[in-house]
């Protein structure tokens, strides 16, 4: 089971992405809609992908990042902005080759 790490802003869009994300059966997705419980969850679950989605701005991604790598220098993080299932599905598909 792949982990992927979704932060997100706003609530509802969150939840949709996650529930996005676990309609394939080969992932499982943890929602975080702060930055506390995104670093907080990345340090106790092994993720193999971050999505970093729509409202996290600048300064929190950069921060978000530098404590990712700090933990695990291969992690893959990629910006998702919307766009419907089959584009999240194509960006994660992309980010684990």
């Amino acid at each position: 089971m792949i982990q992927i790490l979704v932060i997100g802003r706003h609530p509802e869009i969150l939840a949709t992405v996650v529930r996005l994300v676990n309609n394939n059966p080969a992932w499982n997705a943890t929602g975080c809609i702060t930055n506390e419980e995104a670093i907080s969850a990345f340090t106790n679950q092994q993720f193999k992908l971050v999505l970093l989605g729509g409202g996290v701005d600048e300064a929190s991604e950069t921060e978000l990042c530098i404590q990712f790598k700090a933990v695990n220098p291969d992690i893959k993080i990629v910006q998702h902005y919307g766009g419907g299932s089959g584009l999240l599905s194509a960006e994660i598909y992309e980010a684990l080759r």
